[in-house]
């Protein structure tokens, strides 16, 4: 079965041939059906897929400033009223919410690298807290 982003991809393309429309409501519902199907057939999510159907609302609340547990695509609704605006809202905020971590793994990379070349920096909490202040 095809994966949940290329899916997605697709459906931003081509909405009218899965969805009949843009519409963030219809889309929502769309991959409820989708994770529902890849369970009956016991076909196990990406991490990043598990990301998504597990940390995208509430990081989406946060982003937000909403304390709701309604839905993504209802959240989204209630900055746009439109439910073509609300498709079009849901692609930006996905990219964003697929690299809200990017930064932090880069540095992570570059921290571990660094102590593997004997290039990272010792010292104290206190030496650490000095260097971040200037």
């Amino acid at each position: 079965m095809i994966g949940l982003f290329e899916l997605l991809y697709k459906v931003e393309k081509n909405s009218g041939m899965y969805l009949g429309r843009q519409s963030v409501s219809d889309l929502f519902m769309f991959l409820a059906g989708y994770e529902f199907a890849r369970s009956q057939i016991n076909e196990k999510l990406t991490q990043k897929e598990e990301d998504f159907y597990d940390e995208f609302q509430p990081w989406l609340q946060q982003k937000l400033g909403v304390r709701s547990v309604t839905s993504w695509s209802k959240l989204i609704m209630l900055s746009c009223h439109d439910e073509k605006t609300g498709f079009e809202i849901f692609f930006k905020i996905l990219r964003e919410f697929q690299v809200r971590n990017a930064g932090i793994l880069a540095n992570a990379q570059e921290v571990q690298q660094a102590f593997k070349d004997g290039t990272a920096k010792r010292g104290s909490v206190d030496d650490l807290v000095a260097d971040l202040l200037g």
